[in-house]
């Protein structure tokens, strides 16, 4: 059985964070039982497009909405590595930087499948499998796929993956891949976005403090409104 006992780092765009990220983390520390989930925000998500409709809020205001929410759970932290880099946040960058903190221990990279699926797109693809072990999160009916289906083709040479598709360990790396299924929370960014646009409640999708913090920035309001109560 494959097991971890250090930290994990959780990367994203978090426009803005929802419970959905945080219950995730949680379910995936609890996993591998990992001492700490550290959050990284991404300054500016290289893979993501913006628009005047659909804007993606300031770095800042996003690193502050995720201090806020996991500011009550000792288990979790948040890194502005990202942030104060500014520019393009590429994953390989992180990771060889918290990498030099944990070593000789390497961190856990927590993604979700569907970024995973599209690891061979992301700079230095080949050198992120062997930074940091992946824990890869589905949720049903993905979760029962194999792992050996998701690899991106550029990168299935690097692995072996076990019999029953759910783990990985790299042929050079002392890296390791492993697949967790986490509870089916249907709630997404883009959602609570259209949400306050429209401004709808997206109480029980936030954190309380973060529903406050996003409406007093005006961040997604299109038209100057904001949603002032759930």
């Amino acid at each position: 059985m494959i097991r971890a006992t250090g930290v994990g780092i959780y990367g994203g765009t978090f426009n803005p964070i929802h419970l959905g990220h945080l219950r995730a983390a949680e379910e995936v520390a609890d996993a591998l039982e990992l001492e700490k989930i550290i959050f990284v925000p991404s300054a500016e998500p290289p893979h993501k497009r913006t628009s005047a409709a659909d804007p993606i809020a300031s770095a800042e205001e996003r690193l502050a909405w995720v201090r806020a929410a996991v500011a009550d759970n000792p288990r979790f932290d948040v890194d502005p590595i990202e942030v104060e880099r500014g520019g393009a946040s590429y994953a390989v960058e992180t990771l060889r930087v918290i990498g030099q903190r944990t070593a000789p221990d390497l961190p856990v990279f927590v993604i979700g499948h569907d970024a995973f699926v599209e690891l061979g797109s992301w700079r230095e693809p080949e050198q992120l499998l062997s930074l940091a072990h992946f824990a890869v999160t589905t949720r049903p009916p993905v979760a029962r796929g194999s792992l050996a289906e998701w690899l991106p083709e550029v990168l299935r040479d690097l692995v072996d993956v076990a019999p029953d598709g759910r783990s990985a360990r790299h042929r050079n790396a002392d890296s390791w891949i492993r697949s967790i299924e986490i509870s089916l929370l249907d709630i997404s960014s883009s959602d609570i976005r259209a949400r306050l646009r429209d401004g709808r409640s997206v109480r029980y999708l936030v954190p309380d403090r973060v529903i406050a913090a996003v409406s007093a920035s005006r961040a997604y309001q299109s038209n100057g409104s904001c949603e002032r109560s759930a």
